[in-house]
């Protein structure tokens, strides 16, 4: 089956700058793909729009033979394109297969059909300058290409071992949600990877297209990718103690001075137990989550409005200028102005490289 060229028009121009083609996002599926993965790839990537509700990107799912793949549902899929998408992808990801990314195999997913090629010579028609993420143990597809060896990697947890065992040259990191070294990208389970993909688009566009996504997806606009896998209380029960409260009224006072001790007493805690619940509940400490909170603020209002960049460091909690200078550089490689050039109105279609999180 012969794929066609893609039919998506171009962005029109914005603001008199020249229109820019869609990003090519791939989607590379096996026999046993998960149809949360897959779905939630073309649900994140497909309703990014721009300025003029252009779609930003074009989304092919792709296998090493077009035609019927198996998922690990009661439903085969029906894939149109074959490995013509990953040559000319700009971004290529791989869902998790755990029929095959489950058995160890530390080389290769068994012997190619007739017709077919390996999943290492797959990947190895993406164009160097491209982006590879995958998704849960769809890490261990990257890993057998070779792709991972001396890289900083995530799969999921409980295959964390497994995947040590097999690649013991890939600096694994069973404990974040997702990883970033160079053009590849890796992440957790099925949440951590829609937390990837918002990471990439906020990479790509900035901030507002990026919760834009996540509003229409009703799922948050941003976890850091330290984040932990595993929290032990994602759900407080309804009718416990849980610091939800505090973090609902910390949002609504960003712009002054936030204690710990504050927050606790917000929630009806000591702070000791405070801290270690909201670290039960959230992921990471309370600290970690303001600073997340209070850079989400400060890129906001650097894309939507034009304020001095001291009053938005006032506005976002940072107090002074140099004190948002400084936390912009260590968590984004840019300055507040120059995130508003890349990202500020009439400007969303300009990416400047190291505007993004930087994954401790």
């Amino acid at each position: 089956m012969t794929t066609s060229e893609p039919t998506t028009p171009a962005a029109p121009a914005v603001a008199g700058r020249p229109c820019r083609p869609p990003h090519r996002v791939a989607v590379l599926v096996r026999d046993g793909v998960m149809p949360l993965e897959l779905g939630a790839v073309h649900q994140l990537f497909g309703t990014a729009r721009g300025p003029g509700g252009e779609r930003l990107y074009e989304v092919r799912t792709c296998a090493a033979v077009p035609g019927r793949v198996r998922s690990d549902a009661d439903f085969a899929l029906d894939v149109p394109h074959g490995p013509e998408a990953l040559a000319v992808a700009d971004t290529v990801v791989v869902p998790a297969s755990h029929e095959l990314d489950d058995t160890g195999a530390p080389d290769d997913e068994g012997t190619p059909a007739p017709g077919q090629v390996s999943l290492a010579e797959l990947l190895a028609t993406v164009r160097p300058d491209a982006r590879i993420a995958s998704i849960c143990t769809g890490a261990f597809a990257l890993a057998r290409a070779g792709l991972l060896d001396g890289r900083r990697a995530t799969t999921h947890w409980m295959s964390a071992e497994r995947f040590r065992r097999a690649f013991p040259t890939v600096l694994l990191d069973p404990d974040v949600l997702y990883t970033e070294d160079g053009r590849v990208f890796t992440s957790a389970g099925e949440a951590a990877g829609i937390d990837l993909c918002l990471h990439l688009i906020r990479s790509d566009h900035g901030a507002a297209v990026a919760n834009d996504v996540a509003r229409r997806t009703v799922v948050p606009p941003f976890r850091d990718g330290g984040q932990a896998q595993y929290v032990d209380v994602p759900v407080p029960e309804p009718a416990g103690e849980h610091t939800g409260p505090a973090r609902s009224w910390a949002l609504e006072h960003l712009d002054e001075p936030l204690s710990l001790d504050d927050l606790a007493r917000h929630a009806a805690m000591s702070t000791r137990t405070f801290t270690r619940r909201f670290r039960r509940e959230v992921g990471v400490s309370p600290g970690a989550w303001l600073l997340q909170q209070r850079l989400l603020r400060a890129r906001d209002l650097l894309e939507r409005t034009d304020l001095p960049v001291d009053a938005v460091a006032r506005r976002a909690g940072f107090g002074t200028g140099a004190s948002l200078r400084q936390h912009f550089a260590r968590a984004l490689g840019v300055s507040p102005n120059g995130y508003r050039t890349t990202f500020g109105p009439g400007h969303r279609h300009e990416k400047v490289t190291h505007a993004h999180p930087r994954v401790p």
